[in-house]
């Protein structure tokens, strides 16, 4: 099997032999699925990462890693006799037909509007079954493990499946506006009490969540907002350096002033296309001199 062409059955394969208690992998014979977690969120996130960046060469290895986590833990199912892999593709298959039945049955659904409450329905029965409560709540089995940002857009979007929901985007910008202002009423309080401190914090969580009823509000995911804005601070920071180097002081030796200078020159780059500058050449210098080049 080791010099057989690559296939689903060869992968199984090699994680049976990794877990062989005679001749498998140590490290491998030592992990649980608790153990496996942090890896399998690791490689998500990697897979992320390389289709964030459009790198595709990556994006295969990527998902190669992530593959090989539902394997793992399908083989430590299988040793303890819990579920298989086999098992594992049978129940998506069953579900991924059961939640279609536009495409595999003879219901019509036409609107994506349509289509996500046959979804969140279907989903909801199934935590119903899978409890056999029907006052179950329809936030039960949202990860706890989630992205705080990604469970709080989750949350808010199975409460408006059931009609629990501002009506439209100006009232959720007038929450945002209205935590904001008990933001500042906490900050002119006592900061060195701790009760006082905690309310901060409450009232802050309280600005987040209501920013990402916003985002929802405007279709968009506040998890992928908020990465493309770390994404973009940071590319602006680099260049605030570079400009701060090439201005021979290190950055604590320049005053807000200065550096707020190279903010804007950095952002100025952004704006007119980075090109890599020459020697004695600033970034916003060599974006200048692209900008001019580029004139007829």
């Amino acid at each position: 099997m080791k010099d057989a062409p690559a296939s689903m059955a060869k992968l199984r394969w090699i994680m049976a032999q990794l877990r062989d208690p005679e001749t498998g992998c140590p490290w491998d014979l030592k992990q649980d699925f608790a153990s496996i977690v942090p890896h399998t969120i690791e490689e998500a996130y990697e897979v992320a990462e390389a289709i964030n960046q459009q790198d595709f060469s990556e994006l295969e290895k990527e998902l190669g890693d992530l593959l090989f986590q539902v394997v793992f833990y399908s083989q430590l199912g299988a040793e303890q006799k819990r579920f298989d892999f086999d098992s594992v593709v049978a129940a998506i298959c069953e579900k991924l037909i059961r939640r279609h039945p536009h495409v595999f049955g003879d219901k019509t659904l036409t609107t994506d509007a349509d289509i996500k409450a046959n979804w969140e329905n279907e989903k909801a029965n199934e935590r119903k079954q899978k409890n056999q409560q029907e006052n179950l709540s329809i936030l039960a089995d949202i990860p706890q493990a989630l992205p705080a940002l990604s469970r709080a857009n989750k949350i808010q979007k199975r409460c408006a499946h059931v009609g629990f929901d501002w009506d439209n985007i100006s009232q959720c910008f007038e929450k945002v506006e209205e935590e904001v202002a008990e933001v500042k009423a906490e900050l002119t309080s006592d900061l060195t009490n701790s009760a006082q401190q905690a309310r901060l914090g409450e009232e802050l969580g309280d600005l987040l969540f209501a920013v990402v009823n916003v985002c929802r509000h405007a279709k968009q995911d506040p998890e992928a907002l908020l990465r493309a804005a770390n994404d973009k601070f940071s590319k602006r920071f680099k260049h605030v350096e570079q400009q701060a180097t090439s201005s021979g002081k290190t950055m604590a030796e320049h005053d807000l002033t200065t550096l707020e200078q190279f903010w804007q020159s950095a952002k100025q780059v952004e704006k007119n296309g980075y090109e890599q500058p020459q020697q004695g050449q600033t970034e916003l210098q060599a974006a200048q001199t692209k900008q001019t080049s580029s004139k007829p």
